[in-house]
């Protein structure tokens, strides 16, 4: 079983959600399902798919214009949200900090967080790429979780550019981020792969050692592209 988490960004309508789980609903597959959505369309998804935010405030409550508690997702039915997606780290400065206060709440409501962690392209040229993930697990996940979490690894330097690193980087990466957990007292936990995933390379990516499933972005958007990568592995 695999854990198939789509992120749809600001794209979509409620009219184009409601026809993917009704398509999804009839799917018959073993794999954990996951939308996460604007927050105009949160819900409590279905049999088949749970459904998630983007984002959530490292607030409780208060004068923050535009931005959505931990609880006020939970009162949707929602069950997940990404936290510290690579574009929340790069547009609305998510640090590891901010990142670990945003999961201390969404596990404080109910909510499964989707913990993303993963290096730039400097910081890859720089050599730094384990040391800027083992760093985002440590720094970025609370230290008293006795809930579920996931983990998703995103090179940010792939995110929207095409590009997909080798299965052998893949595997260093989620293998560091395996060890890492382990020695947080977390083994276990999911870690996910994100980025450039679709349909014709998924298979051979969740292949990959420890790698417990895929966050899709565009590729989530249409059921005839996001069924395939459900149905790639068992």
């Amino acid at each position: 079983m695999k854990i198939i988490a789509g992120n749809w960004k600001m794209n979509g309508t409620r009219s184009d959600l409601t026809k993917m789980l009704c398509t999804l609903s009839n799917l018959d597959t073993a794999n954990r399902i996951i939308l996460c959505v604007p927050y105009t369309m949160l819900c409590g998804g279905n049999d088949v798919v749970s459904i998630g935010a983007q984002d959530i405030s490292c607030h409780t409550h208060g004068a923050f214009t535009g931005e959505i508690s931990a609880q006020m997702v939970a009162e949707t039915g929602a069950k997940y949200t990404i936290i510290g997606h690579s574009e929340c780290r790069a547009y609305h400065g998510d640090t590891n900090s901010t990142v670990r206060q945003k999961a201390t709440l969404a596990l404080a409501n109910g909510l499964i967080p989707i913990i993303c962690v993963g290096e730039t392209m400097d910081e890859k040229q720089a050599g730094k790429t384990m040391a800027v993930i083992e760093s985002g697990v440590r720094e970025s996940i609370p230290s008293d979780v006795n809930t579920d979490i996931i983990v998703a690894y995103e090179p940010r330097w792939a995110i929207g550019a095409g590009l997909t690193p080798t299965p052998s980087e893949i595997a260093e990466a989620h293998t560091l981020i395996a060890n890492t957990l382990s020695d947080m007292g977390l083994a276990g936990t999911p870690v996910l792969y994100g980025a450039s995933v679709k349909g014709n390379n998924a298979a051979e990516i969740m292949s990959i050692p420890h790698v417990d499933g895929v966050l899709v972005g565009g590729a989530s958007l249409k059921s005839d592209d996001f069924i395939p990568i459900i149905t790639s592995v068992k």
